[in-house]
């Protein structure tokens, strides 16, 4: 391997400092300020305003999407969506052990079970393979959908992750879980702005599911959306997401149980402004991208880069090292000199609230588990 030495020397100098370099941080150069103070002046500063309104057609347009809505966070996004396609206790849901925590977690908060599924070496993300072996050993198809021959249970759903933005097989695991009568929803969480096949990640599932948390590519501190092409989907995450109440001039009127996850309007304008600027932080990334790309070629170091036909929007770009001993001395070296690293996560069954789901080989997730690291990929 290359030296570390090196590696650290060349991020600095693309962040043109000596001092810490943090993995992802915002960048705040548009109308942020601008929005804000309007908002403030406006006092419409909670869940109703005219920059909520603003933020899910901005949405609607770059995911290409009938229906945006916006809510508080990515992981109430997957748990409504989960509940949209009737993901109830005691189901199935068909997911990746390497994936952060809020993908499962949001299955749990349906009392279902996520199912650990293996990814695919090149995308890091969800593999048809895995999935169609799965469903050839255990499903079971009935008139009203697919089963769980073993455990008796639904299989209520398929929820890939977009691993750092990189585009899962979509149109493999489309036709896998079409024919099984499995609906599918993309954790597109760290995807924004990435596509597959010239169409934006979140716009083939049956629903979509976008974090707006202060790491990712486009922040409004905290925040998320749910998108979907069926305009009565989208219309009842709306309704559920704003506590299920029914239009009414004066009374309190709800007919069941909804959820509080509405984004306030001060955050949406702190989205506004950032979605205004999504093209050129892409732009700016691709072009960092690029660079460790060509970089690391020389040096014998593993740089992960989008499949093809797809792009990636590299939220967090990534090595892939030659074993955990290499990931380790990676990982202490560049932390301990103000270049902020990070291992890929530790696997869902690892965990001590998931240790009893089932879960497959996972051959090529321990394989990525012990390799791969996050370094640094802010817009410079």
């Amino acid at each position: 391997m290359a030296s570390i030495d090196s590696v650290i020397s060349f991020i600095k100098e693309q962040y043109k400092t000596e001092s810490f370099i943090p993995l992802h941080v915002p960048k705040f150069g548009g109308n942020e300020k601008k929005y804000l103070l309007e908002t403030i002046d406006s006092t419409f500063v909670s869940s109703v305003g005219a920059y909520v309104d603003q933020f899910e057609i901005m949405m609607q347009t770059i995911t290409q999407t009938q229906k945006a809505v916006a809510v508080v966070n990515g992981t109430a996004a997957i748990q409504v969506a989960l509940r949209l396609l009737g993901v109830k206790s005691g189901d199935e849901v068909l997911t990746q052990a390497l994936t952060f925590v809020a993908t499962a977690n949001a299955i749990a908060y349906q009392n279902a079970t996520p199912v650990f599924l293996d990814v695919d070496l090149d995308t890091m993300g969800l593999s048809p393979k895995a999935i169609s072996s799965f469903l050839e050993e255990f499903g079971e198809l009935r008139e009203d959908g697919c089963y769980n021959k073993k455990t008796g249970n639904k299989i209520s759903a398929c929820l890939p992750m977009h691993t750092f933005g990189f585009p899962v097989h979509l149109d493999e695991l489309l036709a896998i879980c079409n024919a099984w009568k499995i609906p599918l929803i993309e954790d597109a969480a760290e995807s924004l702005g990435s596509e597959y096949k010239g169409k934006p990640t979140g716009s083939f599932g049956k629903l979509g599911a976008f974090s707006f948390n202060g790491n990712k590519i486009v922040t409004c501190g905290g925040g998320g959306a749910i998108v979907s092409n069926d305009l009565k989907l989208g219309e009842k995450g709306k309704y559920l997401t704003t506590t299920a109440k029914i239009p009414h001039p004066y009374e309190y009127v709800h007919d069941e149980m909804g959820y509080n996850f509405r984004m306030p309007n001060l955050n949406a304008a702190l989205a506004c402004a950032q979605l205004e600027q999504l093209n050129s932080f892409l732009e700016n990334k691709r072009k960092l991208a690029r660079e460790y790309e060509s970089f690391f070629a020389t040096r014998g170091i593993k740089f992960r880069t989008e499949t093809p036909e797809t792009k990636a929007n590299y939220w967090l770009m990534c090595v892939e090292l030659e074993n955990k001993i290499e990931r380790d001395l990676f990982l202490e070296t560049t932390n301990k000199n103000n270049v902020m690293t990070r291992p890929i996560w530790q696997l869902m069954y690892r965990l001590p609230m998931y240790s009893h789901c089932y879960r497959d080989q996972q051959v090529n997730a321990e394989f990525l588990e012990e390799r791969i690291v996050n370094i640094p990929s802010s817009v410079r």
